[in-house]
């Protein structure tokens, strides 16, 4: 899968290939700066609430239909310069069997955390059949989208081995560091066998039409930069690995200031800035080998206009000096969003960049 090369009728090889994302993912100058947020399908939408209703969470990141309608609604509302396609981190790992729910209020739930070789040896490999109605959904949307770039995603090796072993979301990884100290051997394997897993759900996306890729590693600033060499950073740089050559690849964390330059040596042409630190004082960190996307506070989105316009322009200040500069969200958008601010983050980004 590391060897695939994309079609001749790829979006990436016609539609979207001048696409302001994908020209600034590659560091060109585009007609504007591309804007995008994460966690824009969903919760603050009403027509999200609306369609969702009654459906539990995977079982709508299993219908193609309503991943395809989903991922939609905010490109139709926003007009974002790309899709990310509706889905959850876990959801590779409920596709090969992990017995996972996701719990409103709290997130992902394992039934059984792992804790021995056992349990590391159960997670199988990923196969297309998995994630059948993924993919379709992949397809239909890149065919729906047209110019819009669809943009592909998965959680990466750490935090998908820290929601497994903690058995759910945690605020201080305590177990997931002990797993890590003190069997690092296993630590390793389970890394492993998880790093295929994401990598092969991030090159069957793009195989099926997705036109850039990003890996979350959500929880991967809980860890130092030495432990992050040793124990993260060969297992993002082999996920990453199998996404087909040419196609745009975003990393991001969060809390990972300290962290970007290792995170961009593991292999992504973009580095996902959270809003702790300012764009100019990121790229000065990480060189010019990187596009930059992000990083409004998300929590500006609940302050008056002037004052989201004010950072809004302060953030396109310090990305200027960037040869590429994706516009997004220091971390996800909060369900309470009004989704008219959203809107209008868009078009004055999109007014700011083409002056």
């Amino acid at each position: 899968m590391d060897h695939v090369t994309l079609s001749a009728t790829h979006p990436l090889n016609s539609s979207t290939a001048d696409s302001a994302l994908v020209l600034a993912a590659r560091q060109q100058r585009g007609e504007v700066t591309p804007v995008w947020f994460m966690r824009q399908a969903g919760r603050s939408l009403p027509e999200y609430r609306a369609l969702r209703e009654g459906v539990a969470m995977l079982d709508s990141c299993f219908n193609t239909d309503l991943i395809v309608e989903i991922t939609l609604q905010p490109v139709r509302r926003h007009h974002v310069d790309a899709a990310i396609f509706f889905s959850d981190i876990v959801v590779p790992l409920k596709a090969i069997g992990v017995d996972l729910d996701i719990v409103p209020g709290r997130g992902p739930v394992m039934a059984k955390a792992v804790q021995t070789s056992g349990d590391v040896a159960a997670l199988r490999e990923l196969e297309p059949d998995d994630v059948a109605p993924v993919l379709d959904a992949v397809g239909a949307l890149a065919a729906e989208l047209g110019a819009t770039p669809l943009i592909g995603f998965a959680g990466a090796p750490f935090t998908l081995a820290s929601y497994l072993i903690e058995g759910g979301p945690s605020r201080d990884h305590l177990r997931t560091k002990a797993f890590m100290y003190g069997q690092p051997q296993l630590w390793h394997e389970l890394c492993g066998r998880l790093a295929r897993i994401a990598g092969r759900f991030l090159a069957l996306q793009v195989e099926h039409g997705a036109s850039a890729i990003q890996l979350f590693d959500s929880w991967v600033g809980a860890l130092s930069a030495v432990d992050y060499e040793r124990f993260v950073l060969p297992h993002s740089q082999a996920a990453l690995a199998m996404v087909p050559a040419g196609v745009p690849k975003i990393h991001f964390g969060v809390g990972t200031g300290e962290l970007l330059p290792l995170m961009g040596s593991a292999g992504a042409d973009v580095l996902g800035v959270d809003f702790r630190v300012p764009l100019d004082v990121a790229a000065a960190r990480v060189g010019n080998g990187y596009a930059l996307q992000g990083n409004l506070d998300p929590a500006l989105l609940f302050a008056p206009w002037q004052v989201v316009e004010a950072s809004v322009r302060e953030v396109m200040r310090r990305g200027d000096v960037l040869s590429g500069h994706i516009f997004n969200l220091g971390h996800g958008v909060p369900p309470e969003t009004d989704p008219d601010v959203l809107s209008r983050v868009v078009e004055l980004v999109h007014e700011i960049s083409s002056q």
